[in-house]
């Protein structure tokens, strides 16, 4: 949060597009600023913080948001999932101020982790992503969609790492497909996933991996192919 909301003025309004259950809404309200958020799923949203206004919707544009509303706009991992993401970033430039800031997340289809996996590769995600970008591809869909890209960063501890653990174990023959994720997943939710076998093949497939895949986290941030990226852009035009 407080990387999304650097240089925004106190009282703000910040749109959360796919808030979810609106962990985000809630840090944006926590901070003093306008939280708002947009979800297609009314279950998907239950239970986000009361001091947050969301819209359910099934795009951004039937969600019927003044021109020119908001300060800033997150797109945090969502856009990969909607079926026609250049109209919703058009959409995201008409709701935005002049000069206000989008931030925008997905995986990085050309990152080292993506080519390194190919098939196996643990943010592809069928069949929840539609669309997967190159970082070149989003930058120039972000640009088309009258955006000036300020900057774009290559690290998250939370999604590459895991990523280069799970991809890897992806590509072992016998091995569920994103089985240590559906384990931590479900742990603390059901009954436990899978045999015990093959939780302790999953569990070591952790631990022997957490080294080398911080290793390759740093490596691929400093040469600036991380597994997952965002770019900050900011609303071109006066209109």
């Amino acid at each position: 949060m407080r990387f999304v909301t650097a240089g925004l003025a106190p009282g703000a309004r910040v749109l959360d597009l796919g808030c979810g259950r609106g962990f985000v809404l809630a840090a944006l309200a926590g901070r003093g600023f306008e939280a708002h958020g947009v979800e297609r799923s009314a279950a998907a949203a239950q239970g986000a913080d009361p001091r947050a206004q969301v819209r359910i919707a099934t795009t951004l544009a039937a969600a019927g948001y003044p021109s020119g509303h908001f300060d800033a706009v997150l797109i945090w991992h969502v856009l990969e999932h909607l079926r026609e993401p250049g109209p919703a970033l058009v959409e995201v430039h008409r709701v935005l101020r002049p000069g206000g800031r989008l931030v925008v997340a997905v995986p990085n289809f050309s990152s080292w982790q993506a080519r390194w996996a190919g098939p196996a590769w643990f943010h592809l995600d069928p069949p929840r992503h539609l669309h997967h970008f190159s970082l070149a591809a989003l930058r120039g869909l972000v640009e088309r969609c009258g955006f000036a890209i300020g900057s774009e960063h290559h690290f998250s501890l939370r999604q590459n790492p895991f990523g280069w653990i799970q991809s890897a174990q992806n590509r072992r023959v016998g091995l569920p497909r994103n089985g240590l994720y559906t384990l931590l997943y479900e742990r603390g939710h059901a009954a436990a996933p899978f045999d015990a076998r093959t939780r302790r093949a999953l569990w070591a497939c952790l631990a022997l991996g957490v080294v080398p895949a911080l290793a390759l986290t740093v490596a691929e941030t400093a040469s600036r192919q991380g597994a997952t990226v965002h770019v900050v852009a900011r609303r071109s035009g006066q209109t």
